[in-house]
């Protein structure tokens, strides 16, 4: 048990500075990225889908993300990359995000290492667990259609990398 406890405070100890970018955002903002003037790319996840992404490569754009973007905003087909300098352990959380998320943590080598269905409006941490230098949201239940899963290979765009 005890050992259970260091591991668990290690992990919060080292998700913690991840989750800090959207606390200078007030719960109940309306800030919003203009989606409309993101960059894309395409992200393909062989034999199960593609997605065209905003890409989100810098501080202010990932502090952001998708709060306060709606369904009409984000067709299925669409999503958001994370764009990290490295591999890192991340920690994401919906504040201010009312619509519901799929993420997948995504390591350097294009190697799904885990993925979750997040909630509206949740401040709770959703975890990489395993280091990922790039998180990909989708509209809910989108995973689950396509069958994604932690372990699948993403073909991540060589300009992505070097941001």
């Amino acid at each position: 048990m005890r050992r259970a406890a260091r591991w668990g405070t290690l992990l919060m100890t080292a998700a913690f500075p991840l989750m800090t970018a959207c606390i200078d955002v007030p719960r109940g903002s309306t800030d919003k990225n203009d989606l409309a003037s993101m960059k894309t790319t395409t992200i393909d996840i062989p034999g199960r889908t593609t997605y065209t992404a905003y890409i989100a490569d810098d501080f202010d754009l990932q502090r952001v993300g998708l709060m306060n973007t709606t369904e009409a905003e984000l067709p299925t087909d669409r999503g958001m990359i994370f764009v990290f300098e490295s591999d890192g352990l991340r920690s994401f959380w919906m504040r201010n995000t009312i619509i519901p998320l799929d993420i997948a943590y995504i390591r350097s080598d294009g190697v799904i290492v885990r993925t979750y269905t997040m909630e509206p409006l949740n401040e709770i941490g959703y975890p990489s667990i395993e280091p990922a230098q790039f998180v990909l949201e989708v509209r809910a239940g989108q995973f689950a259609e396509h069958g994604i899963v932690a372990g699948d290979t993403v073909t991540i765009p060589a300009e992505l990398f070097g941001n």
